[in-house]
């Protein structure tokens, strides 16, 4: 109770602290580009869904023209707006048809739309979050882009807020041990990414070495030998058509979680429903925990 209300004590203060972006401003993205922006963005494209999520978690979705195709949440807004294709394969005659004064795509498959958004003259900031504390400075960097820095920080600390609480509750329960598919090549979410500090602070033990980085792709001996506990995002009916699975722990225990629809994208964007995602990792680890 006294670490809620010095929370909430400190938000006030910190929140009066925070003045107006001022403008023009300058920043680094994740591509080491200098992006200038001369005003407050009025009209923005966003081709990341997480970077959707988190315009509209900060009131600024009043701004935004235009969206990827695979932007959904939050809904019906998202069903409004028009859809630029998405970063690997976009639109850009579309997008240059809405005259924006901002695209914000991430800096992998943004590269290429970077330069050819460059070419028309049109400003992009290049950047998503990789990591658990990656989310936080993101949504931060937004919130100046935007001139929304109060309601950045006001975000944050719900965020924390909520996440801390879904963790202590699962603080002195045993860990288990996880294995977590990205994709069935297969792909698997590492311990140094995102979605790995997530299974740590749901009280999972990712089978993943950390050295491998935070998506990487593995062999399939790795998963049979390290026997998890639980698999999360795969079908047990696929599981059992691959060699030597049936091996496994979680397949035998059928502790198999595929999430779906708005959990799955909560789990997979790093954006402002990390609260959300935390909840439901932590209730597939821990199918004990109440609530």
């Amino acid at each position: 109770m006294k670490k809620t209300i010095l929370a909430s004590f400190m938000v006030i203060g910190f929140s009066s602290l925070v003045t107006a972006t001022a403008y023009p401003l300058t920043l680094k993205d994740d591509l080491g580009r200098s992006v200038r922006l001369l005003a407050q963005p009025k009209r923005i494209v966003s081709m990341m869904p997480s970077h959707t999520e988190t315009l509209f978690a900060l009131n600024a979705g009043n701004n935004v023209i235009g969206v990827d195709e695979y932007s959904n949440y939050p809904k019906p807004e998202t069903d409004k707006l028009p859809k630029m294709g998405n970063g690997f394969v976009p639109n850009l005659e579309a997008i240059a048809a809405l005259k924006p004064d901002l695209v914000l795509t991430d800096e992998s498959s943004g590269s290429k739309l970077v330069q050819n958004l460059e070419k028309l003259g049109i400003t992009v900031y290049a950047g998503v979050a990789q990591t658990y504390n990656d989310v936080f400075e993101k949504i931060n960097v937004i919130g100046k882009i935007t001139n929304h820095e109060k309601n950045a920080l006001k975000l944050i600390t719900n965020m924390r807020t909520e996440l801390n609480a879904i963790q202590a509750s699962v603080a002195k329960l045993p860990r288990v041990s996880v294995y977590f598919e990205v994709d069935p090549t297969p792909y698997a979410a590492g311990s140094t990414g995102f979605i790995g500090a997530l299974i740590d602070k749901a009280g999972g033990k990712n089978i993943i070495p950390a050295k491998l980085g935070a998506f990487p792709q593995i062999s399939p001996e790795l998963v049979i030998q390290s026997n998890p506990e639980v698999i999360l995002g795969a079908d047990l009916a696929d599981l059992l058509t691959r060699p030597a699975w049936d091996k496994i722990k979680a397949v035998q225990n059928k502790r198999v979680i595929n999430f779906s629809g708005e959990i799955n994208d909560a789990i997979s964007r790093p954006g402002p429903r990390l609260a959300v995602a935390l909840k439901a990792l932590a209730k597939a680890i821990h199918p004990e925990l109440s609530h």
